[in-house]
C-alpha cells in the first residue's frame, strides 16, 4: 500500500458496482469483475465433484464443509476465494444461514486464476493464507488446464503435484476419490464426453 494512504474499509467493498468481488488485502482494496465463462464452468464442475463425498457423504468419507465464495474475515484482511473448505472437527456446524462472513480460517483454499486475477491470487493471497494456516490450497488454471496442489509447511508452501490434461487424480486433502480434471475445462469436456464417463 501506498505511504501515507489510507487503509481500505469494507465501505470501499460495498461500493463497488454490482457484480464485483472485492478483497482487502494488507490494508489495500482488490477488485475483481467477474470471471469469464471457463472460470465459472470450473469452479461449478469443482463444487459438483467435491460436495458429494467430502460434504454430504455420498460415495466418499464426509467430514467437510466447502462452501462457494465465501467472505473470509482473517485479521484485517477480506478474502473471497473461490472455494473453501473446513474440516468438520475444526468447525463442527456450518456457518449460520444470516452470517455475512466467516472468521475462522478454513483447511483448504481453491483459486481458479483468471488473467485478472493469477497475480493476485499466486503473489499476494496465498501468503496471507499460508499466514493464518490453511493447510492445503490449489491454483485451478482454465487456459492451461493445469492443477496445482500445495501443502502447508512451516516456512512456505510446497508444490506437492502439478496435473495436467484430463488426467485423473488423487489431490490431496481430497484424495480419498478420483478427480477427473476433463471435466473441468470447458469445451473439452463436451467435445470429449468426459462429463458423462468421470
Amino acid at each position: 500500500m501506498a505511504k501515507g494512504k489510507k487503509p481500505a474499509t469494507y465501505e470501499d467493498i460495498e461500493a463497488l458496482p454490482v457484480g464485483w468481488v472485492g478483497e482487502i488485502l494488507e490494508d489495500e482494496l482488490v477488485a475483481s469483475p467477474r470471471p469469464a465463462t471457463g472460470h465459472a464452468h470450473a469452479v461449478s464442475m469443482l463444487v459438483g465433484r467435491l460436495t458429494n463425498p467430502f460434504s454430504l457423504g455420498e460415495g466418499g468419507p464426509g467430514g467437510w464443509w466447502i462452501l462457494f465464495e465465501p467472505e473470509l474475515h482473517l485479521g484485517r484482511d477480506i478474502l473471497v476465494p473461490d472455494l473453501a473448505g473446513w474440516r468438520r472437527e475444526r468447525l463442527p456446524r456450518p456457518p449460520s444461514p444470516e452470517e455475512l462472513f466467516v472468521t475462522l480460517a478454513p483447511d483448504w483454499v481453491c483459486e481458479v486464476l483468471s488473467p485478472s486475477t493469477r497475480e493476485v491470487d499466486r503473489k499476494r493471497k496465498l501468503p496471507l493464507y499460508h499466514r493464518e494456516g490453511v493447510a492445503h490450497a490449489w491454483l485451478v488454471d482454465p487456459l492451461s488446464r493445469t492443477l496445482e496442489v500445495f501443502r502447508r509447511e512451516p516456512s512456505d508452501w510446497r508444490l506437492i503435484a502439478t496435473h495436467t490434461g484430463a488426467e485423473t487424480v488423487h489431490a490431496e486433502p481430497f484424495d480419498a476419490v478420483p478427480l477427473g480434471l476433463g471435466v473441468l475445462w470447458l469445451g473439452q469436456a463436451l467435445a470429449s464426453g468426459d462429463a458423462r464417463s468421470q
